[in-house]
């Protein structure tokens, strides 16, 4: 028969000596024996008597580690599945609230604009002003371009001066009978010579759209062969005469020109009409 020593102890030597007369740590030590044969946990089969305890000691205790590990990770349904952060852990989320505080860029796309409404009205296009043309005067009454040029600074002289028609056909008439509508200098005068000019003229020492003579008080050389000043003087003149506006052309004119051939201004009064209509539009 085997030694009850044996039976006690399947792992011991088999000597009376190794088994324990203290029946409570007996069985202690055979539940440890059978949790850790369900762990399969397997210690040599004839240790040391030493060696035996301790690596029963080491088996209980992994054994009782892996039930703790499983109950960890396997926990009773009705616990939360994330622990609640300790105080210390809440208290420096307060004081320090990190970059959380901080304006950050954002990365979201930019925002359309709305969409114009389908009902708007769109913006009333500002119609483009006509360009204003410029009406070409053409010569008449067998003018020239350069004695239509000359009537027509004789006309914007008197404009200027706010003369009625009947006075700027007086003055071109008057011009036509003079010079033929040219601005003559004079061979008497070499001045007259060294300003823009038209043609030279002998007689005395008449100059200009008027033939008016320096000698005579009606200005400078230099003034008299400038159209516009020449105008205006005779303008000023006639504009002297008692009652000009209701005498004949030639006797208007020859009040401000006393020449020897009085009557010759009346036969260019009707071309003179008709540039100074032409000028004026």
């Amino acid at each position: 028969m085997r030694n009850d020593g044996n039976l006690d102890d399947p792992f011991g030597s088999g000597r009376p000596g190794d088994r324990s007369d203290d029946t409570p740590s007996t069985n202690r030590l055979a539940a440890l024996r059978g949790l850790a044969r369900r762990t399969r946990f397997w210690a040599p089969m004839n240790p040391r008597p030493g060696r035996t305890k301790l690596a029963v000691a080491t088996g209980a205790a992994c054994c009782l580690g892996l039930v703790g590990v499983s109950q960890a990770g396997f926990g009773a349904p009705d616990r939360a599945a994330d622990p609640a952060p300790s105080a210390e852990v809440a208290e420096r989320a307060a004081v320090d609230p990190a970059s959380r505080a901080m304006a950050r860029p954002s990365t979201a796309p930019a925002t359309p604009s709305a969409a114009p409404s389908a009902t708007a009205s769109p913006k009333a296009t500002a119609k483009p002003k006509p360009k204003k043309t410029v009406r070409q005067i053409v010569p008449v009454a067998g003018l020239d371009r350069t004695q239509m040029n000359n009537a027509k600074k004789i006309v914007q002289a008197g404009k200027e001066m706010g003369m009625p028609r009947r006075a700027l056909v007086i003055a071109v008439a008057t011009a036509m009978q003079e010079s033929t509508l040219l601005n003559y200098a004079s061979g008497v005068l070499p001045e007259s010579q060294s300003y823009p000019h038209q043609a030279i003229g002998w007689d005395h020492d008449s100059v200009g759209l008027f033939q008016q003579r320096p000698s005579s008080g009606w200005g400078t050389v230099e003034q008299l062969m400038d159209p516009e000043y020449a105008t205006k003087a005779f303008l000023s003149a006639l504009a002297e005469i008692p009652g000009w506006k209701d005498l004949p052309l030639s006797v208007a004119a020859q009040a401000v020109q006393i020449s020897a051939f009085p009557d010759a201004y009346a036969q260019h009064e009707w071309r003179a009409g008709e540039v100074v209509a032409e000028i004026l539009g």
